[in-house]
């Protein structure tokens, strides 16, 4: 994270003494990145955040990634996708490679307590709205929400009501691009957002309980660990290391008299992938400009695409709707549908200045394998829309 916060009760300095009002002293627990050389935080719990008393191995299941072959691209309907258990063993598998896997999950049900020790995570809330609980304290996210959930942070999700969600499972850790920030990791004034977009924990959340069980990932599969105490029992925190969330509508569109290409609309980055927020913007203003995207050809790159408001000028007549996912893979060039430049080019005549997509994109760096979830949802028509 950019910024230093504190929440709670700390010591005045790190690693001393810290007593609980009953003279017994409090747990000191380091979370950090990278071996100690990277951004943490320091947690100081009520009770020992290693007493476990209980492991058992959980079946994972097979992962259920097959490759994009024939190569072709896709569009998969999520709506379309019959919910299944909570925010966590709910997801449904879209796609995914080594250094990324890509959910969707739709349920109401509160999910058990879970860590993810491969990689950070982002949660994408594209309708309803949840409370985020972890060891840091909560956070009430609603649509539009990303929620960034750093490496090993023990956290829950309690949905008031129906929730669908976007999950983004990294093999490293989710970051704001580096040329947003200063050497020092402020944001720059260039940067289409900044700290005060950003929602962290402000309060810490005390839970009372014994012989909690925790569902852990890691390389080697899934663990479900019964720890002595329920692990928020924090106390206070600090440091630059904690979950967050930030909402799409705080996103600054940047503008160009004509076209502009997808990194100007780069949200985050992570290890061989970048999230991308496609918001609401006014059109491209040059008096001839064509105010879609042009055909183009990322060789180095998988366009993984959800469609979760708006309208979509570029897509017209492919069947894309909110709900949507398509998946144009390095190997394929894609640009607008049949028409729909020449059906821009006239709105514009019309007086038509703004478009109101709303879409999250993620571009992959190595090839994406398809979920058995996509493959159950996929428009097969979708990739001759083209020679219509």
């Amino acid at each position: 994270m950019p910024y230093y916060r504190v929440v709670g009760e700390v010591p005045r300095k790190r690693h001393v003494q810290f007593r609980a009002p009953d003279g017994g002293l409090y747990k000191e627990e380091l979370m950090g990145e990278e071996g100690f050389s990277s951004d943490s935080s320091l947690l100081y719990h009520r009770h020992a955040p290693t007493a476990i008393v209980k492991a058992e191995a959980v079946d994972a299941g097979a992962p259920g990634l097959t490759p994009n072959l024939p190569l072709s691209p896709r569009h998969f309907r999520t709506q379309d996708l019959t919910p299944d258990g909570d925010l966590v063993s709910g997801r449904m598998l879209l796609a995914g490679n080594s250094d990324v896997r890509i959910s969707y999950a739709a349920t109401r049900t509160p999910s058990e307590l879970y860590r993810d020790s491969m990689g950070d995570e982002c949660v994408y809330i594209a309708r309803g709205r949840a409370r985020f609980e972890s060891a840091y304290g909560a956070l009430d996210v609603a649509e539009g929400d990303y929620v960034v959930i750093p490496t090993g942070t023990i956290h829950r999700w309690v949905p008031e009501g129906p929730v669908t969600a976007l999950v983004i499972e990294a093999a490293g850790h989710i970051r704001p691009p580096k040329r947003y920030l200063s050497q020092f990791g402020q944001f720059l004034e260039h940067a289409p957002y900044c700290e005060r977009d950003l929602r962290a924990p402000a309060e810490p959340l005390l839970v009372d309980g014994e012989e909690v069980q925790v569902l852990v990932r890691t390389r080697g599969g899934l663990t479900r660990l019964t720890y002595a105490h329920h692990p928020f029992d924090v106390v206070g925190w600090d440091g630059c290391l904690y979950p967050y969330a930030f909402n799409i509508q705080d996103f600054e569109p940047i503008v160009k008299r004509t076209h502009a290409p997808p990194p100007v609309h780069q949200t985050f980055e992570g290890p061989g992938f970048v999230v991308c927020s496609f918001c609401p913007r006014p059109l491209d203003f040059h008096p001839e400009a064509v105010p879609i995207p042009y055909n183009h050809h990322n060789v180095d790159s998988d366009e993984f695409m959800f469609y979760v408001g708006g309208d979509y000028t570029a897509r017209k007549g492919s069947g894309i709707d909110v709900g949507s996912i398509s998946l144009h893979p390095a190997g394929f060039t894609h640009g607008p549908q049949p028409g729909a430049v020449e059906a821009a080019v006239e709105a514009v005549r019309q007086g038509h200045t703004e478009t109101t997509e709303m879409a999250v994109m993620i571009d992959t760096f190595r090839p994406l394998d398809l979920g058995q979830a996509a493959l159950a949802c996929e428009d097969t028509g979708y990739a001759w829309t083209w020679a219509r």
